[in-house]
């Protein structure tokens, strides 16, 4: 079930209209919300409804073994416990075949390897995530961050929640599992920002991002070697451009719904392209995944705090992992190791104290320079993202020394590309603003403008809709 269709909006405005007749009601209100959960997830294949349910079962039985012993080994153990099956669950239905065919080409190396005919297992959708959510309660608890009484009907509501099942945003229990303890108030609910955020998410996706995908990204990326190095140029902008209003299209979405029902999701995306460095880039993209990767892997690893060496080390091993996460595929590994070795040669390079070098870093000239070197790295990186292989990502990067004749430069693709990055610089206040005028309006006005709304974007966006991009991971 697809956030911008018809089948989505019938069904969260069921939904919104027995939450809220339920809202006093505060077991029935979350037994609702958690049975419309297994229906939208169940929507796409009810048979991995079960394996759901089973992780939030055991991650809440293990967490309560947690929070019920004040034996540090116990509390460890348990701990490590509940993480170990977890990971096995993502790695058994993600990354099976993809170690196997690893162990099969190392084998190759060193003689001729048996012929074993491998079957791919189906990817559960949005098994990472709610795995990660699992495992953020259970590293909540341990860290005794989630004060509350571990009740496994919360647990199933919390890492089933409907808004952010699929692609997230993660959420971690400390912060949305209080939530639950509160009825809602339909007084204290923001409306207006929920129905901006929504359209503002319909926007990105179904105009920005479908139309660059269908006009400019997907034909360059299907065949790289009948365009020339200015159409390939622009195909990498778009794609950069493609792959930030498609997830932040979604989480926009995503934050939108949970607040019309009233409840409070963190912010995912803050601009990053407007970032001047690489760790900027991690604090404004995806940062629900790299806060997650930053507490639950970094820091555990041992952070900065054992010198230049091993922190560059910790760095490394967090984004391969981090990139490993998007995807069975070495493609995703080298994106993951170049995103790693930016944060590695950033801070090398943040670390020089030559006083010039000082004084150059804190001028206009240098940050704009920054922001452009920064943006063409993550571009390069993004080729590998998106390319199915390494032979087609290096066909891309060959193609960008043959200028060619630009083809695919149409008005609405540069339309699409200027909005996708000159939205970055549009200042958070005018969005606040734009909530605060919309309060003022009678509710038929704004019932008018929003059906607007949605009727335009459906008109300017391509026909169909194609699946969220992070919908695979």
């Amino acid at each position: 079930m697809l956030f911008p269709t018809v089948e989505y909006g019938l069904f969260f405005l069921l939904v919104l209209a027995v939450a809220w007749g339920l809202c006093r009601w505060l077991d029935a209100h979350k037994a609702f919300l958690l049975i419309a959960s297994y229906v939208f997830y169940g929507f796409w294949n009810w048979a991995y409804v079960p394996l759901l349910f089973g992780i939030s079962l055991f991650a809440g039985l293990v967490a309560q073994r947690i929070q019920r012993n004040e034996d540090a080994r116990v509390r460890k153990r348990w701990l490590v416990f509940g993480v170990v099956v977890c990971l096995a669950v993502l790695v058994h239905y993600k990354y099976t075949t993809f170690l196997l065919l690893a162990l099969i080409d190392a084998w190759g190396a060193f003689g001729t390897p048996p012929a074993i005919q491998l079957d791919s297992v189906a990817l559960p959708l949005g098994v990472s995530f709610f795995v990660f959510h699992a495992i953020s309660l259970l590293g909540d608890v341990y860290r005794r961050k989630l004060k509350q009484a571990v009740r496994i009907p919360d647990v199933l509501l919390y890492v089933a929640f409907f808004p952010q099942l699929i692609a997230g945003p993660i959420l971690r229990a400390s912060q949305f599992m209080p939530q639950l303890l509160e009825r809602r108030r339909p007084d204290a609910v923001r409306v207006n920002r929920g129905l901006m955020l929504i359209v503002v998410g319909l926007f990105k996706k179904v105009v920005v991002a479908n139309l660059l995908a269908t006009q400019l990204v997907d034909p360059v990326f299907s065949n790289p070697r009948i365009y020339g190095g200015w159409d390939m140029l622009l195909a990498v902008y778009g794609y950069a451009v493609q792959i930030y209003c498609d997830f932040s299209g979604y989480t926009d979405i995503a934050i939108g719904c949970a607040l019309l029902l009233g409840y409070r999701f963190p912010r995912n995306f803050d601009a990053p392209y407007v970032s001047g460095s690489p760790q900027e880039f991690w604090r404004r993209w995806h940062i629900s995944l790299s806060t997650w990767l930053r507490d639950y892997l970094y820091i555990p690893l041992g952070g900065s705090r054992g010198g230049p060496w091993r922190t560059s080390l910790n760095l490394m091993v967090t984004m391969l992992l981090g990139g490993l996460w998007h995807g069975a595929a070495w493609t995703f590994v080298v994106w993951g190791a170049l995103h790693g070795l930016y944060l590695v040669i950033h801070r090398a390079w943040a670390a020089l104290p030559w006083p010039a070098l000082v004084r150059w870093r804190t001028t206009v000239a240098w940050r704009w320079i920054a922001r452009l070197l920064l943006f063409h790295a993550v571009c390069a990186a993004w080729v590998f993202f998106r390319a199915p292989s390494f032979d087609l990502a290096f066909a891309v990067f060959g193609r960008l020394a043959e200028p060619g004749v630009l083809t695919l430069a149409t008005g609405p693709v540069l339309i699409a590309l200027s909005i996708g990055l000159a939205g970055q610089y549009v200042p958070r206040r005018w969005f606040n603003a734009l909530e605060l005028g919309l309060g003022r309006w009678p509710a038929l006005v704004r019932g008018g403008a929003l059906a607007t709304a949605v009727f335009a974007i459906d008109l300017l966006g391509p026909t169909g809709i194609a699946p969220f991009i992070y919908f695979q991971f």
